[in-house]
């Protein structure tokens, strides 16, 4: 592998807390490593426009603490296609960009594997995405500040709930993923939490809201991961309304606003080891691989591997606890 000098570093797919720590310490790590680093905004789409932007060490100064991506984030339809890819590939040896760090999910990582095995560029993806999905880390980033986001809410709608007799349908983002609900239905004292990866009846749910009612509990809060298989949160309300009204039932969608705010100290310790070993692997000659945190230490791990295997699997002592935590 050529020597590398100029280092592109992008985000792509949702904003996630802790991309701007992980710019941050690609820039840095960069420059004191003696590369050039350039930030190419709006991910490929701003390649294919070529929206370069040369950094320093300066550049990114004061930006650990903010949510969102300072580099921007696009979709880009034209990258899907071979002359897309082509026309991206180009501007960046125009440039003199000759490696790369993608920050972002399994779309990002198809699309640098793509490009880097089609023209030969070295990459080194990070994982930045709140729904802590991807094969190969313990942890993504986003992830960790996204479901504290979601209990302060849980914890905020406890009260109202409690106040009122109600019960709450809460809905949170995640996909395909139960993370941020297991975790969070646990912190934030669930009587059920709805995951994509196992299957509630309706009338199960039910009979378990009832327990709570006989016990007399005065207020139930039902967490749904928007994978669940029920339909999303105004579905499942509805449908439990048809058969149990003991309390007055409410829906909360939390959207978006997961996905936004300022980063917590793990996501910036996290996005700042990342983004360090991003760099060092690029210079010691690794290419198409992903960076992860495994048991607390930085690993590599294929692109390939990390794109296609989905097998991440929730904590089965959570799921368990979960069930007994709430009676």
């Amino acid at each position: 592998m050529a020597s590398i000098n100029k280092i592109g570093v992008f985000t792509s797919g949702g904003d996630a807390p802790g991309m701007n720590a992980c710019i941050r310490a690609v820039v840095r790590t960069g420059i004191y490593l003696g590369k050039q680093v350039v930030g190419i905004h709006q991910g490929y789409q701003g390649m294919i426009d070529k929206k370069f932007t040369d950094m320093d060490a300066r550049s990114v100064r004061n930006i650990i603490q903010l949510g969102g991506t300072v580099l921007k984030t696009a979709r880009c339809v034209d990258f899907r296609t071979y002359e897309g890819r082509e026309k991206a590939y180009q501007n960046l040896v125009d440039a003199g960009i000759d490696a790369l760090v993608p920050i972002g999910g399994d779309g990002t990582f198809s699309g640098a594997e793509e490009l880097s095995r089609e023209f030969n560029i070295p990459v080194i993806c990070v994982p930045g995405t709140i729904d802590n999905d991807l094969y190969g880390s313990d942890f993504t980033l986003g992830y960790d500040t996204a479901t504290n986001t979601v209990i302060e809410a849980i914890d905020k709608i406890r009260d109202t709930a409690a106040s009122h007799d109600r019960l709450f349908f809460v809905e949170v983002m995640g996909r395909d993923s139960g993370c941020i609900a297991l975790h969070a239905g646990v912190a934030g004292g669930a009587e059920a939490i709805l995951l994509p990866e196992k299957e509630t009846a309706i009338d199960d749910l039910i009979h378990k809201l009832e327990e709570g009612a006989l016990s007399k509990k005065s207020s139930c809060i039902v967490i749904i991961a928007e994978g669940d298989k029920n339909g999303g949160a105004y579905n499942v309300a509805k449908r439990v309304k048809e058969k149990f009204n003991f309390y007055d039932i409410k829906v909360t969608i939390l959207g978006h606003l997961q996905r936004g705010g300022t980063p917590s100290s793990f996501d910036r310790v996290l996005g700042s080891r990342m983004g360090y070993a991003a760099v060092k692997s690029l210079i010691a000659g690794e290419t198409r691989k992903m960076v992860g945190l495994r048991g607390n230490e930085i690993q590599l791990t294929d692109l390939v591997d990390a794109i296609h295997n989905h097998s991440f699997k929730l904590e089965e002592d959570l799921l368990d606890m979960a069930t007994i935590l709430a009676i």
